[in-house]
C-alpha cells in the first residue's frame, strides 16, 4: 500500500488499496478537505484559532477505513452524505444530531454519522475516531430481496447498534478488516479485498436497524427447494476460486436471497457462506497436498483461497482434517 501525505487536497480513491493522509491547523482549509473526502459541504468552526485535524485513509474499492484525530472542539454543519459512515469513538466525544437523532456518545460507543441522504450537525471534543465509509451500492446489492430486481435503496431506521453485542460485533469486524488491510499479501489478493466488503456490509447492515432486516417471504419459501440447492451447489464449485457473495448464488440459483439461504438451512444446516468455506477448505486442502513445500508456503495456500489469517486458518484446517496444514504441505517432502 502507497501512503501519501498532503495539506488540503482531497485524495481521488484508488482501485487497489492504498492509504492516504492529511493534516491542516486551519478551519476552511479543513472543511475543504472533508467536503471533498466525504462528497458533501461541511462547514466546520472552532473556538481555537489553530485547530489541528489529522486524518489518515485507506482507500479499497467499496469501503474506506480511516483514523481521525483533533486537538480542539469541532462543530460541524453538514450537507447530506452520499455514503454510510459508520463511527467508533475511540477516545473523543460526540454529539450528533440527524433527522430525529439527537444523541452523545462516549469513548468506545459505535453510531452512524448521519442518515445518509440528510443533513447532520456534530460537536466532536479533542480525541480520536475511528470510521469506515461504505459505499451505499454495495449496501443495496447485497440487501436485494431477489438478485434480478432492481436494488431498492437501504434505508436505516436507526444510528445506533440495536443491542451492545452487535457493537462489539462492529469493532472486531472493523479490527479484522484493518489488520487484513495492513498485511500487504492480503491487500494484493482481490478475492481477499471483496471479501472484506462484504463483511462491512453484512457487519453494518446486522448491527444497524434497517429496512432490508425482514423475513421470508411466500415466495421465498416456496422457491427453496432442493433444485435450488443443487444450482447453487454447483455454482459455488464452479466459481470457488471467484470473488462470489451470496447476491451472486442467488442469482446463479434464479431465486432470492432469502430463498437460497432458507434452502441451505433446510436441507444442510449451514448457509451458503459457511458452505463456500468449507469448499475453498477443501481445495486449500489439495493444494497443500500436491504443492512443492520448498517453493510453497501454507500462508500463501490460505490466501490464495481466501484466508487472510494463518493462525485461524490452521485452526480451521486442524478442525477439518485432524493435523496442522503444515505436515500436509511437508508429508512428501
Amino acid at each position: 500500500m502507497n501512503t501519501d501525505a498532503t495539506k488540503g487536497t482531497a485524495m481521488v480513491t484508488s482501485t487497489v488499496p492504498n492509504t492516504t493522509a492529511f493534516v491542516s491547523t486551519d478551519a476552511d482549509t479543513i472543511s475543504g478537505y472533508l467536503s471533498d473526502a466525504y462528497g458533501a459541504g461541511m462547514r466546520v468552526s472552532s473556538s481555537d484559532h489553530n485547530p489541528q485535524l489529522r486524518h489518515r485513509r485507506t482507500h479499497a474499492p467499496g469501503f474506506h477505513l480511516e483514523t481521525i484525530a483533533q486537538s480542539a472542539t469541532l462543530d460541524f454543519d453538514g450537507e447530506p452524505l452520499p455514503t454510510l459512515v459508520i463511527v467508533t469513538t475511540n477516545t473523543a466525544r460526540l454529539q450528533r444530531t440527524s433527522g430525529d437523532s439527537d444523541r452523545r456518545y462516549r469513548p468506545g460507543d459505535v453510531c452512524l454519522g448521519a442518515y445518509p441522504g440528510r443533513p447532520f450537525t456534530c460537536t466532536w471534543s479533542p480525541g480520536e475516531l475511528t470510521t469506515c465509509v461504505l459505499d451505499l451500492a454495495v449496501l443495496d446489492r447485497i440487501a436485494a430481496p431477489a438478485p434480478a430486481w432492481q436494488p431498492t435503496p437501504v434505508r436505516f431506521t436507526s444510528l445506533d447498534p440495536h443491542s451492545a453485542t452487535a457493537a462489539a460485533h462492529w469493532r472486531h469486524t472493523h479490527a479484522y478488516v484493518t489488520d487484513l488491510l495492513d498485511n500487504p499479501e492480503a491487500a494484493g489478493s482481490p478475492l481477499l479485498i471483496a471479501n472484506a466488503t462484504h463483511l462491512l456490509a453484512t457487519a453494518a447492515l446486522a448491527t444497524f436497524a434497517n429496512t432490508a432486516l425482514t423475513d421470508p417471504t411466500i415466495e421465498d419459501r416456496r422457491d427453496a427447494t432442493p433444485t435450488t440447492l443443487r444450482r447453487a451447489l454447483a455454482y459455488i464449485d464452479d466459481n470457488a476460486d471467484q470473488t462470489i457473495t451470496v447476491a451472486d448464488i442467488a442469482a446463479a440459483a434464479r431465486v432470492s436471497i432469502r430463498a437460497l439461504q432458507l434452502a441451505f438451512r433446510r436441507y444442510r444446516d449451514t448457509t451458503p457462506m459457511a458452505h463456500l468455506h468449507r469448499v475453498r477448505l477443501q481445495h486449500a486442502d489439495h493444494m497443500l497436498a500436491t504443492a512443492d513445500p520448498s517453493t510453497t508456503t501454507v500462508a500463501a495456500v490460505a490466501a490464495r483461497w481466501g484466508f487472510t489469517n494463518p493462525r485461524l486458518f490452521a485452526a480451521h484446517y486442524r478442525n477439518a482434517y485432524g493435523v496442522p496444514p503444515s505436515h500436509t504441505l511437508h508429508k512428501h517432502s
